[in-house]
């Protein structure tokens, strides 16, 4: 029903605006035709895995702590029990801080990819301004975001390839 919906608001769009040119990309594939972005890429995969494992490795402590302090718990006083307590939780807020520290919303796997992806986009987004300007279109649509809901499109109105030239990559 959604999609019907989606379908009939472009329709009534396309004939009252049949003046306007479109266009299409697709980002997916332009992407993975510039070796900055495999490497970029690359780069935040290693950062991601080396991250992880220390997240993994401070989760394994907090865990190793608390097997402990179960298998010696008859054996401590109450002082000692708080004490062991206090450094199970410690160690867990310590993970838990960490994790937000790389992964969180402002983590550095965040700053990372912003720093590595950033230019990398903004050179795309130029290309495909370029495009279209020299072509006189008025929209570019991707053809890889299912957010786009493109249920047909011709092939002759796929850009991707000159984009990529504008980059000076061509396939």
């Amino acid at each position: 029903m959604k999609r019907l919906f989606i379908l009939l608001v472009a329709s009534v769009a396309m004939l009252s605006a049949n003046a306007q040119k479109f266009a299409l990309v697709d980002m997916e594939y332009i992407l993975s035709n510039i070796p900055a972005y495999e490497r970029a890429n690359e780069q935040l995969n290693q950062s991601s895995k080396k991250w992880q494992n220390e997240v993994e490795a401070l989760e394994t402590e907090s865990k190793t702590l608390y097997k402990n302090y179960q298998n010696e718990a008859v054996f401590l006083s109450e002082e000692q029990k708080k004490e062991r307590e206090q450094a199970i939780v410690n160690k867990e807020k310590e993970t838990s801080d960490l994790r937000k520290k790389y992964f969180g919303p402002e983590g550095e796997l965040f700053k990372k990819r912003e720093s590595l992806m950033a230019p990398i986009q903004e050179e795309v987004y130029n290309a495909m301004k370029l495009v279209a300007q020299q072509r006189n279109l008025q929209l570019i649509l991707d053809r890889s975001s299912d957010t786009a809901g493109i249920l047909f499109a011709s092939p002759a109105i796929d850009v991707s390839d000159e984009v990529l030239g504008k980059l000076g990559y061509s396939n």
